[in-house]
């Protein structure tokens, strides 16, 4: 069972979710950074109950941080499960601006306020684009870089969505587009989830924006993709076009 907090008034308009499941290694780095913007940022962490202690290492931050958030879950159910649930806990705490970010600092906090400036300007959708401008990654094999690639060609073959990085997790949105969502009927945890999403979001008419980013490979931790992630993204998205077709999405 999932349990939601207490309502919060927020200090910033602005939340970025950060799931986490044995991060240790990263979170202080990830938390400080965001933090250290100008621009004021509160911070949720979702955790799936890591082994390694980072949700008892974020409760000692929470001593330093007084706009830093943390929800715990029982078990690891996914990248998807883990958003969706930090979306409810910032439409319920009345954010305005709801973001997703990695861990391990593969997304740049410092992007934040470019991210935030889309919303704000001409997006109700951002997204830290890595192929909107050629191949902005950093050492990442060149079979990670050839699958990510793919995967999002194939994606948007698929569903049609107008976007060249389907699969990117550093995304914005407007508390308006989560609002429109059921959200209990997003269906895919991994990979899956990410294109899910910006279709979702696409059919509903609302606008996408790609803001390019560089994407840095983790240094400490390990990498969540595994092979059933990625058979989930694979035929998640036939299964998406379907439901859609028939207007069942």
């Amino acid at each position: 069972m999932n349990y939601i907090s207490a309502i919060f008034d927020p200090m910033s308009e602005n939340l970025v979710i950060i799931p986490t499941y044995n991060e240790r290694e990263n979170i202080e780095k990830v938390i400080r950074k965001v933090f250290s913007l100008e621009v004021p940022f509160d911070i949720l962490v979702v955790d799936d109950n890591s082994p390694d202690g980072t949700s008892g290492l974020v409760k000692e931050f929470q001593k330093e941080f007084d706009r830093l958030f943390l929800e715990l879950r029982q078990k690891k159910d996914g990248l998807g499960k883990a958003y969706v649930h930090g979306f409810k806990w910032a439409l319920k705490n009345q954010y305005d601006y709801i973001f997703e970010m990695d861990a391990d600092l593969s997304h740049n906090p410092e992007d934040l306020p470019r991210l935030l400036n889309a919303l704000q300007t001409d997006a109700d959708m951002v997204i830290g684009s890595r192929y909107s401008h050629g191949v902005n990654v950093v050492n990442w094999p060149m079979s990670r870089v050839l699958l990510s690639y793919t995967a999002s060609k194939y994606a948007r073959f698929v569903t049609g969505l107008p976007i060249k990085d389907a699969t990117a997790g550093f995304v914005g949105y407007k508390k308006e587009v989560l609002e429109s969502l059921d959200l209990n009927k997003i269906k895919f945890k991994g990979y899956g989830f990410q294109i899910e999403m910006k279709y979702r979001v696409w059919k509903k008419k609302f606008r996408l924006k790609e803001v390019p980013i560089i994407f840095t490979n983790r240094v400490a931790g390990k990498s969540k993709i595994n092979s059933g992630i990625m058979g989930e993204a694979v035929f998640g998205i036939i299964m998406l076009r379907i439901l859609s077709i028939f207007g069942k999405l």
